[in-house]
């Protein structure tokens, strides 16, 4: 298909739909067309914890109420509050039904996405919920948020990391494959090892969790040859890192990007100095939505991208300050900001000619 198609802001709010203006080769209009378009996002909601005490991990004690945060129940609930309005916003700009899915983590289990999707922001939307255990140290998990009217889920399985043979206390690569207008995706949430210990030391630890990423997307392709798919989560690296660029492979031009290879929908959006985490006054870009190519090179008539953003909207950013620009966290130096997240969300924009 000839790339002259350019899409256009039009008509995004009443019913989801976004129309687009085909130029031909002398750039002149031609005609319009009607795309249904679905929203994808990603967010580390940063340290959702309930208030009740799990004996069965220690990592939780300091959200506790007389743990050192004291994270009481006004907290919790605020924090729940907050979260769900963050999550509400995302991609009602060009659809109103916002994000039909939603990858997250840092979060303690299922009961704590199970009070957000309750939440007045959300439960008009009836997300469901899909998160399964995982052997992290700290005991936070991976998850997804669905809307059932437009993503229909039909398999989900959880994969441990191991390193040199050994599990890896750390969190689950979730894999979650479903229907999404009429076609089937799949999407693979991930929070990566951290940088503890510095980022070089730490570094072998996320190119394994690349690696793994890889073999379940080689194991989707050998079932699947044209399987889309969409990685998403806390990469703990940057998009040139060795874990995302070498391991993983994925490309930050579009054209460069094999049919099962993957494309880094915000590699350029850092280059241009915006990211999705700000530490020490300077901006990282962790929060990654990759996919494969088979999604971003789509033809319009099928399920294909359009594009990438970073949800960075005034009310997520501390306004004053020596933290000024940066997200607007819950906790700051120690103390309570009744903020959201240290990280912004980010998100895709999915279409499909009607």
């Amino acid at each position: 298909m000839k790339r002259n198609l350019i899409l256009l802001l039009c008509v995004a709010f009443c019913c989801g739909f976004i129309t687009a203006q085909k130029n031909n080769k002398n750039g002149k209009s031609t005609q319009k067309e009607s795309f249904s378009v679905s929203c994808v996002a990603f967010y580390n909601l940063e340290n959702l914890f309930d208030t009740i005490d799990d004996p069965n991990n220690s990592g939780d004690d300091e959200y506790l109420p007389d743990g050192p945060n004291r994270w009481t129940g006004m907290k919790y609930r605020s924090k729940q509050k907050n979260m769900a309005y963050a999550i509400s916003q995302i991609g009602t700009d060009v659809t109103p039904v916002g994000a039909v899915i939603v990858g997250v983590s840092e979060v303690e289990n299922k009961g704590v996405l199970e009070d957000l999707v309750k939440q007045p922001a959300l439960q008009p939307r009836n997300y469901q919920v899909i998160l399964e255990e995982g052997p992290d140290h700290r005991g936070i998990d991976v998850g997804l948020l669905y809307n059932p009217t437009y993503f229909t889920p039909t398999a989900t399985k959880a994969y441990p990391l191991y390193v040199n043979g050994e599990l890896m206390r750390t969190r689950l690569q979730l894999l979650v494959s479903g229907y999404l207008q009429g076609e089937k995706i799949h999407v693979i949430v991930n929070h990566w090892p951290s940088r503890y210990g510095g980022e070089e030391a730490s570094r072998p630890n996320r190119v394994a969790a690349a690696l793994s990423v890889k073999a379940i997307c080689d194991s989707l392709y050998n079932r699947e040859p044209k399987a889309k798919i969409i990685i998403m989560g806390d990469l703990n690296d940057d998009p040139y890192n060795a874990s995302c660029a070498e391991a993983l492979g994925a490309k930050k031009e579009k054209s460069e990007v094999e049919p099962q290879g993957y494309y880094n929908t915000l590699w350029k959006t850092l280059d241009k100095g915006i990211g999705s985490l700000a530490y020490n006054g300077q901006w990282n870009l962790f929060d990654q939505i990759i996919i494969s190519g088979n999604l971003a090179n789509a033809d319009r008539s099928e399920l294909s991208f359009w594009k990438a953003e970073i949800f960075n909207r005034p009310f997520l950013v501390e306004q004053e300050g020596k933290r000024k620009g940066s997200p607007k966290r819950t906790f700051a130096g120690g103390v309570w900001t009744n903020g959201y997240s240290d990280h912004f969300p980010t998100y895709i924009y999915l279409v499909k000619k009607r």
